[in-house]
């Protein structure tokens, strides 16, 4: 099997998992914010700025060295075990000492049990992470798939059952450890691996020093994404917190969908081919390609559709987070561009130059919602999508730098999706000049009229216009549909 077919059929699965993670997490959330208030989860996203910071430290990037590396034997991976659950405990300490100084400074007293609570996942994640790294490293992504769901499940069902019986956001931190439990029963059987304490001094600084790396660029691009919510908590209170999550996770709901879904096939096909710049080039240039192509539409459709989007699926009490996610909307190319140079960096061993780009754009982060405070949450939005701009320019010439790579190449990989999205806006565009009128105070049947308008136009823009980078893949769907006849064997 080649590498290109490989990549397909892991990316399958993965993109099979993404869909279904995407849409059962999001029929939950739905669930959970009629169950719930903004204020509940902004409370929880405010801990998690803690939680999820230590995170980074615990996991020190040896999970993704374990998948980097050319080889991984069994005693790799229960050293990086040994070291993780050591941190882990520590970590949890930690938290339960000072707990109670972090609620003092945001003044609210229920983060001290919240952050005792939540950290007991530091103790759970090594039994959780090295077994995940196997599966990635053996691009066993069929398992990991059906592993994410069954985890998916139990910690909404969980957190919806609790929240149901008024429970607020004790709910979601329940829920949460619940999945965590759950899927640390599934994995470790699945993946073939023990869990064994050993150390090895040697071994462990080899994969450390690229674990470092890896996860002090994983930190920053983490700062640089609560940096909105630590700021927001801080001037604003939780529910301001909660109705930004809300419009920032939705836009980030496409790009997780269909951008993450080729991310780890592609960095391990990327880490296996980084000495052939000839193919890693036409392995990152065709993923991009393909991400932009089914992902933007989608966020052609949100910046139509988010006032409406927000009113018919969470209520009136989250209508605030419609004009933020118009906005955010707009940065779905960005998005694409970033995830995918990122892969290219990571695999490439480029992570010292990714950290300057990442530390540069947290500071940029801060300045750009400090600034847009002033205008409330549409001028945080805005200062974001700014940000979101440049982060994607230089991770983009890094990428190009590393695959010694030019500009005219991104471009060319980008024009066929750019072209057929353009006209899917103007498409809208005209659709609803002559609708918008007829549709004032019918939110719901204006949602779906765009919504199966744009789907249709573009689809058939797809399918039959003549575009020379999408030959192949207009091909294989028109195979799939039946509209081209399938290949015969000789």
């Amino acid at each position: 099997m080649s590498a290109g077919q490989s990549i397909r059929n892991s990316t399958k699965w993965v993109f099979f998992g993404g869909i279904g993670s995407q849409a059962l997490g999001f029929i939950f959330g739905v669930i959970l914010a009629r169950l719930l208030v903004p204020a509940d989860f902004g409370a929880l996203v405010t801990i998690q700025i803690f939680t999820g910071l230590v995170g980074y430290i615990a996991g020190g990037g040896m999970g993704q060295a374990l998948v980097q590396a050319r080889t991984a034997s069994n005693e790799d991976y229960q050293m990086v075990f040994t070291l993780q659950l050591i941190i882990g405990i520590a970590i949890y300490a930690g938290f339960f000492m000072l707990s109670p100084f972090i609620a003092h400074w945001f003044d609210n007293p229920l983060y001290s049990s919240l952050l005792r609570l939540s950290a007991l996942s530091f103790v759970l994640r090594p039994f959780v992470n090295v077994p995940n790294s196997k599966l990635f490293r053996e691009m066993r992504f069929k398992e990991n798939t059906f592993i994410s769901l069954f985890t998916l499940l139990v910690s909404s069902l969980t957190s919806i059952t609790l929240a149901w019986h008024g429970y607020g956001v004790w709910s979601l931190v329940w829920g949460g450890l619940a999945g965590s439990i759950a899927g640390m029963f599934i994995v470790i059987p699945v993946s073939g691996w023990k869990p064994g304490l050993r150390l090895n001094g040697p071994r462990a600084r080899e994969l450390a020093r690229y674990g470092f790396t890896a996860s002090s660029n994983d930190l920053a691009v983490y700062l640089r994404g609560q940096t909105s919510n630590f700021i927001l908590s801080h001037q604003l209170g939780t529910s301001a917190v909660g109705l930004f999550n809300k419009a920032d996770s939705l836009s980030q709901m496409p790009n997780g969908m269909i951008s993450g879904a080729v991310y780890h096939p592609v960095f391990r096909a990327l880490s296996k081919e980084q000495d052939n710049l000839d193919k890693s080039r036409y392995l990152y240039f065709r993923a991009l390609s393909l991400v932009v192509l089914y992902g933007l539409p989608f966020y052609v459709g949100l910046w139509w559709l988010a006032d409406p989007f927000i009113l018919v699926v969470y209520g009136a009490k989250w209508q605030a987070s419609a004009q933020p996610l118009g906005i955010l909307a707009l940065g779905g190319l960005f998005f694409a561009i970033e995830n995918q140079s990122g892969a290219v960096a990571a695999a490439q061993n480029q992570l010292g130059i990714e950290l300057r780009i990442q530390l540069v754009s947290w500071a940029l982060m801060a300045l750009a919602v400090y600034s847009g405070l002033h205008f409330g949450l549409p001028g945080v939005a805005w200062g974001l999508l700014c940000v979101y701009a440049f982060n994607a320019a230089a991770m983009s010439w890094l990428a190009q730098r590393s695959l010694q790579a030019r500009w005219g190449m991104l471009l060319v990989a980008l024009k066929p999706a750019l072209v057929l999205n353009a006209l899917l806006f103007a498409s809208l565009l005209l659709l609803d000049h002559f609708i918008h009128a007829l549709m004032q105070g019918k939110p719901l049947i204006y949602m779906l009229s765009m919504a199966a308008a744009g789907a249709v136009t573009y689809t058939l823009l797809f399918l039959f216009m003549p575009l020379s980078g999408l030959r192949d893949e207009q091909a294989t769907w028109k195979r799939k549909i039946g509209l081209q006849p399938q290949f015969q064997p000789k």
